[in-house]
Formats: structure tokens, C-alpha cells, sequence
């Protein structure tokens, strides 16, 4: 089918302010957003600037907003986004991080705030006469859908509270936050109270669930910083 594709573009070294580009393809229902981009820079414009790795919705790096709404252009059909010959697809960069040029960002900043919140094991004293930590299938189930995270900023770039408060966390690094927090095996809150329990931590998260309507993996990211923020209540009366 023949569609037209719309490129936000802007590369910070060359151009004073982004402007659109449109692209004339013929693609099938079925091909991704990818594919698209592809031809494209194969063979119509080898400047258009965008990211890709795996193709498969497991790195998470060519995360962009199609239509409006943040998609991985791997996972995203033709024909999720266009219904007939002459529609457009609008392509624009990932919201609230630098635009390095056209649909590629920063992401510095992005896991920067991740960094932040300790988002790595942090053991507890093991079980007296072992070396192991025991963990049950309802305790691994606990933490399962935080690991599913990749990453790829949709959470971020969707959450609107970051439109009025730069500073706040972010979804993305409040599920990597929670990943921890809820292991038996780990330290928990206890370990990271003071990086969650402030204005941009946890408590700037207004429930909007922008975050979980956007991720491409599935993770019920508002759910898991609601558990969170009870969590560290739970602590505090504990203190």
C-alpha cells in the first residue's frame, strides 16, 4: 500500500528549529514501521537519523512516537497505524530528552535518574547455615514484571508529570526501584528510602497511568510505584 511517511527532523548542529519531511513509500500491510524507515534511508534519504538494534522489541532502542502515541518501530505494522492506500504516518522523537538529530535522542539524562535509584542487588545477611538465598514462586512472582523493563524510554517520554516537573524520577527508573524493593533476597526500601521517599521520587507520580498505557512490554508500571509508595508508608510507621 502506498503511504506517506512524516519525519520530524532536526539535527541541533545545522538547524535553528525541527521541521517535518514527508516520504512516499510503498509498503506491505504487514511490513513494520522499521521497514519503512529502512527503505527509506536505504534508498530515498541516507540522513534520516534513527536508532536500531535487535528489531525484535527487545532492546528498545528505536522507541519513537508514531501517530502520537510512543511505539517501538519494530513491533508496530503498517497497518496498525494505516488503514488504506494514502494515509500518513507521523514519526516524531521520544518526548522530554535532547534530540541528537531527527528520531534519535539523549538518553543520558534518562538513565541518569535510573543510576539513581541504586538499581542493582543489594543482599541481605543470608540464612544462618547457608550461602543461598531462598527464593519461593510466589516471591519470584512478585518482582516478575518489573524485570521485563528495556529500557527504551516510552514511559518516560509519555509520563506528563515531567512536563511540569523535569526533575522528577521518571516511571522507568521507578521500576527499576521496585525491581529491588520487593526481592526477599534484597534490602529493599530500607536500602532506598531516601532516593524514593521525596517530591520527585515516588510522590511526583500523579497516576495519569500514561506509563502503562505506552509500554511495549506490558508492565503495569503505575501499579508497581502505587506498591511502592505503600511500601515506604510502611517503612516510615516501621521508623
Amino acid at each position: 500500500m502506498k503511504i506517506f511517511i512524516e519525519v520530524t527532523r532536526f539535527h541541533p548542529e545545522k538547524d535553528t528549529e525541527p521541521h517535518v519531511q514527508t516520504y512516499e513509500v510503498d509498503m506491505g500491510a504487514t511490513s513494520r514501521i522499521l521497514d519503512a524507515l529502512m527503505y527509506i534511508a536505504r534508498n530515498i534519504d541516507g540522513t534520516l537519523g534513527f536508532r536500531k538494534s535487535c528489531a525484535h522489541g527487545v532492546c528498545g532502542s528505536d522507541a519513537m512516537i508514531i501517530n502520537g502515541k510512543e511505539r517501538l518501530a519494530c513491533k508496530t505494522l503498517i497497518q496498525d497505524v494505516a488503514q488504506k492506500d494514502g494515509d500518513t504516518i507521523t514519526l516524531q522523537p521520544l518526548r522530554h530528552l535532547p534530540v541528537q538529530k531527527d528520531l534519535m535522542v539523549d538518553q543520558t539524562p534518562f538513565l541518569q535518574k535510573m543510576k539513581a535509584v541504586n538499581p542493582f542487588f543489594m543482599a541481605k545477611e543470608p540464612p544462618p547455615g547457608t550461602t543461598e538465598y531462598a527464593q519461593s514462586p510466589k516471591e519470584r512472582v512478585a518482582i516478575d514484571d518489573s524485570t521485563k523493563c528495556i529500557h527504551c524510554g516510552c514511559c518516560y517520554s509519555a509520563c506528563p508529570v515531567l512536563d511540569e516537573k523535569p526533575d522528577f524520577l521518571g516511571p522507568a527508573a521507578l521500576v527499576q526501584a521496585a525491581r529491588f524493593v520487593f526481592d526477599t533476597r534484597d534490602k529493599g526500601v530500607e536500602a532506598r528510602a531516601e532516593l524514593l521517599d521525596h517530591p520527585d521520587g515516588v510522590w511526583g507520580c500523579d497516576n495519569h497511568f500514561a506509563c502503562t498505557k505506552v509500554c511495549p512490554r506490558g508492565i503495569k508500571i503505575t501499579k508497581l510505584i502505587n506498591q511502592t509508595k505503600r511500601s515506604i508508608t510502611q517503612y516510615n510507621d516501621k521508623s
